[in-house]
């Protein structure tokens, strides 16, 4: 993917398990837990191509959130404070070779940024 492409979308849910079997069934979502990321169930499209995770639900996590692949997210962060947004969530590991972070546009728009590959095979 390139820097701008939006690489997925979670989805808060109280109940992992119900959530599951609700878009599993509503929208035929083939959803499991990879090894690595148990307690969160990831759902990929039939197109094999849209997909993401659904996540606990909490406080600050209530409304689904899309995901956009940036080159850089310190660039990306300090280019979105200074057109106005926030830093939501500090830049964070996933894996060896991938982070996350969240930003809020001006309007309060939780976007998250994903930076990196889960690729770990070095090819």
């Amino acid at each position: 993917m390139a820097h701008g492409d939006i690489t997925h979308i979670d989805i808060p849910v109280s109940d992992l398990t119900k959530g599951a079997a609700f878009y599993s069934r509503l929208f035929g979502w083939q959803i499991a837990e990879v090894p690595g990321y148990e307690g969160y169930p990831m759902w990929q499209a039939p197109n094999k191509i849209s997909g993401g995770g659904l996540a606990p639900r909490s406080a600050d996590f209530t409304q689904p959130r899309s995901y956009v692949e940036v080159d850089s997210i310190d660039d990306t962060v300090a280019e979105a404070v200074a057109a106005g947004g926030a830093v939501a969530m500090e830049k964070a590991p996933i894996s060896e070779t991938s982070w996350w972070a969240v930003i809020t546009d001006p309007d309060g728009n939780a976007i998250g940024l994903y930076e990196g590959t889960t690729d770990t095979s070095g090819s």
